[in-house]
């Protein structure tokens, strides 16, 4: 009897093949590839005593070692801690990347007003570079998103970080415009998309209550990039050229890189099977509206933020520097609007915050039309930064409120992006369209991209009724 006892513990404690070191405990549901059923896990009917080793032991490890993942069941991660040293870590790693990705595409506006004067094209073709580069950030969002759900985060992200440093460095050799579209607008594009959108799901795992206003602090990133990469240009670009200029930018990109992908961390277990696109979730009246109304509103958004330094220059006289402070002074606000709305957000519902962030900048955008002096041209500035960092703060955290099932984050999430990717792509050069086909005068322009948000605020109010 002692022997037999001898052998029992002995078989209990024995590293089976393939596995990690499992020792001291029967495996269960949570161990390595192996469940608590007897046909995973080889158990001999007329030998309790003993193992033989699992049939899917080896393929699995040779499917670890090709893909990086494991395939085995993980435990159960229970609901989002809410706080806490790693969710904030990842918190502030968002802010950081979207520093990188967000933030550089907000400051385009100051490449917008160099490109005119030395590339010797329209606005409107030289508007196809930051809409591309925008469009690509949501678009691929479709498959970034699904591929964090899919436990590829990591594979995904380096690879957006790697092309996004080729991007960077490309663009400060390039001279003429094909050059610039495919660099700045094609590569930093696809760069970005590759990371915005999976960081923005991962971190969305880790908050519950405080989901909106750590979303906020993630988008607050934009603003960071969005001042420091203007002021960086309009300092730098005058004493050492464009060049050298781009490739600072792109130093510091590629430290916050190294950071970032150092101490990213997934919560959730991989959700391999599943579609890219989740068509159900366009049958639910809240999203589907939201997502319709989210075009609209981004459809004229980026107007402001890629036109306001040429109207200054080319309608109202004021100098590169000063068009530059234009762009900074509408940025700048989104350090305390990208803050309050997600903090009422967690409080008054997410849908019931965005409401009057959308109006105001429909508001401000008719209100251009009567602007003919420069300090009328900066309290715009300053108010419409208002409401757009609002907008975009608030945009996500909206999106992932209608989201109740953490597993499908990304997915989700990505597919509301891709959505307003098509607003991105074509609402700046439409508005370039529209200003030459006034000879320059904005009129036209301000009043499509007013009545845009005023239907994006109608559906939203939709979307809230539905809800």
């Amino acid at each position: 009897m002692a022997q037999t006892s001898q052998r029992e513990r002995e078989g209990r404690t024995s590293v089976l093949p393939g596995d990690q070191a499992m020792t001291g405990r029967w495996p269960s549901a949570h161990d390595g590839d192996f469940d608590c059923t007897s046909s995973r896990l080889g158990v001999k009917a007329s030998n309790p005593d003993g193992f033989e080793k699992a049939p899917s032991a080896r393929p699995s490890a040779l499917k670890r070692t090709i893909t990086g993942i494991s395939s085995a069941s993980w435990p159960d991660p229970g609901p989002p801690p809410d706080g806490g040293r790693v969710a904030w870590t990842q918190a502030a790693l968002l802010h950081l990347s979207t520093f990188n990705t967000f933030g550089y595409t907000t400051a385009f506006g100051s490449f917008q007003t160099y490109y005119e004067s030395t590339l010797g094209v329209s606005p409107s073709t030289i508007s196809w570079v930051g809409s591309v580069q925008i469009f690509l950030l949501f678009f691929i969002g479709t498959f970034s998103g699904r591929a964090l759900d899919a436990g590829y985060f990591r594979h995904v992200y380096i690879t957006g970080c790697v092309m996004q440093i080729i991007g960077i460095f490309t663009t400060s050799f390039a001279t003429q415009y094909w050059q610039l579209f495919l660099s700045q607008g094609l590569c930093m594009g696809i760069a970005n998309g590759l990371q915005f959108t999976p960081t923005m799901g991962l971190t969305s795992t880790y908050f519950s209550t405080k989901r909106a206003l750590v979303l906020g602090v993630g988008a607050l990133g934009s603003c960071t990039g969005g001042v420091l990469f203007p002021i960086l240009v309009q300092q730098l670009l005058p004493r050492i050229g464009f060049g050298w200029t781009i490739r600072i930018i792109g130093f510091i990109m590629l430290a916050v890189d190294i950071v970032t992908t150092a101490f990213y961390r997934t919560r959730l277990p991989p959700r391999r099977t599943g579609p890219i696109v989740e068509w159900s979730a366009f049958r639910e009246a809240p999203y589907a509206l939201y997502c319709t109304s989210a075009f609209f509103f981004f459809w004229g958004l980026y107007f402001a933020f890629f036109y306001i330094g040429s109207y200054g220059r080319n309608r109202l006289g004021m100098s590169y520097q000063d068009s530059i402070n234009l762009l900074l002074t509408m940025v700048c606000m989104g350090f305390i609007f990208r803050l309050v709305p997600n903090y009422l957000a967690d409080r008054l519902g997410a849908l019931n915050v965005m409401v009057p962030f959308v109006f105001l900048c429909g508001i401000m955008m008719f209100g251009w039309i009567g602007i003919h002096t420069p300090s009328t041209l900066y309290v715009f500035a300053a108010i419409y930064g208002a409401g757009s960092a609002g907008i975009q703060s608030m945009w996500p955290a909206t999106l992932a409120s209608l989201t109740s099932d953490l597993s499908k984050a990304g997915t989700r999430m990505g597919m509301g992006f891709s959505v307003v990717s098509f607003a991105c792509l074509s609402g700046p050069p439409l508005a370039g369209a529209l200003i030459q086909r006034r000879d320059g005068d904005y009129l036209y322009a301000l009043v499509w991209a007013g009545s845009s948000f005023f239907v994006g605020g109608t559906l939203i109010i939709a979307a809230r009724t539905a809800k």
